[in-house]
């Protein structure tokens, strides 16, 4: 994580067409670092940086329902507890294929995706099982979906990269590395043609912004005024590929910048940030129809995917992280401000276990899809 604080870069939602950067401003830290310089933090600054984010946690909390609070500390620790099993499952050769987890990373699904309406719509790459899971599938379609059982979200057909739910605006699931920020801009193309009033999330990670879909699809989203989020989930690695030694300027929401579009550099380790500034994107898109670029820095502790051993990481790198650690910050900060106990913590964690123990039965009693379905949902 980069040292310096959340939601560096503020840029104009005015940001215009007519081909100047948007005007930014850009806070740095006393010793001078800012989110430009590709740096990380040591222990002492991440436990630093945690007092200071959960400052900033408290102050942003005094004005959200405490149900609310709740339901995004336990879709967190929901996420958690079902990757954890998928990598048990997964070990035992329940699932087979690729499989890319998402513990680290929980804050950024959360707090982006619960900004959202039910309506608006969502299209990630494949480390996508938890947002799924907040967009409004269940724990048990999307386990049976990586077990390839029936039950699962497509029928057993797409397995862990390719979750889908129409009826959730769910669209995917992609394993082309940057492939579905085409279909998003096409996704919020479709948005402001129909006059629907839906907002677009597209995830993608910071390996995929090496893409030349990247650049165009920013290009025709700001050009078009379209009503797109792109969000780049920046774990600083792709597969095993260090952000430092794949990208000459590691500053991504700066590139936005060559399109005239609003960006912002956020804190993916802080759910309250993660939130706010995906609320600002939202208004942006919702009500003037213009896209955003919001970078979300942020760490997996697992590696890239199930058959990553993560030779290029060193137990100290993980370990500093995860000191900062999404989950338990957000918990600290909800005890800090009395919404929530050790004892209403616990029982938030047992919710979240027996969740996911009714979708590991659920896919375990799931039957294989029939011969007959081999053909079926094929575009021909």
């Amino acid at each position: 994580m980069p040292k310096t604080a959340t939601s560096t870069k503020k840029v104009s939602a005015k940001a215009g067409l007519n081909g100047s950067a948007a005007k930014t401003t850009q806070s740095v830290k006393a010793n001078g670092s800012s989110a430009d310089d590709g740096s990380y933090f040591d222990l002492e600054l991440a436990k630093a940086e945690y007092a200071a984010r959960r400052d900033s946690q408290l102050r942003s909390i005094k004005t959200i329902d405490k149900k609310l609070l709740r339901e995004m500390l336990y879709q967190m620790v929901l996420g958690r507890r079902f990757e954890e099993k998928c990598a048990e499952v997964y070990r035992m050769g329940k699932i087979g294929g690729f499989c890319h987890l998402y513990i680290g990373q929980e804050a950024i699904a959360i707090g982006s995706m619960m900004a959202l309406e039910p309506s608006d719509m969502v299209i990630t790459a494949y480390r996508d099982h938890v947002q799924a899971m907040v967009k409004g599938l269940s724990p048990e379609s999307v386990l049976a979906e990586l077990y390839g059982k029936e039950g699962g979200c497509v029928k057993g057909k797409g397995g862990s990269m390719h979750m889908f739910s129409q009826e959730h605006q769910f669209y995917g699931g992609h394993g082309i590395v940057g492939g579905q920020i085409g279909v998003g801009t096409g996704l919020g193309y479709a948005a402001k043609y129909k006059a629907t009033g839906q907002v677009v999330l597209c995830f993608f990670g910071e390996a995929a912004v090496n893409q030349g879909i990247f650049h165009e699809s920013l290009n025709m989203a700001q050009l078009w005024k379209l009503p797109v989020i792109y969000i780049c989930e920046n774990n600083h690695y792709g597969m095993g590929t260090s952000q430092e030694r794949a990208m000459s300027i590691r500053n991504i929401a700066k590139k936005a910048e060559s399109y005239g579009m609003a960006n912002e550099f956020v804190d993916g380790m802080d759910v309250m940030a993660v939130r706010e500034a995906t609320l600002r994107a939202i208004d942006r898109a919702r009500n003037e129809s213009m896209p955003t670029l919001l970078e979300v820095r942020a760490y997996r502790y697992m590696g890239h995917s199930m058959s990553d051993p993560g030779n290029y990481r060193t137990r100290d790198e993980i370990a500093r992280y995860q000191e900062r650690d999404p989950i338990l910050l957000f918990k600290d900060t909800l005890k800090a401000a009395k919404v929530l106990s050790d004892k209403e913590f616990d029982k938030i964690e047992q919710e979240a276990a027996a969740a996911v123990e009714r979708a590991v039965e659920f896919a375990e009693n799931s039957p294989y899809p029939s011969e007959s379905e081999l053909l079926t949902d094929v575009l021909v």
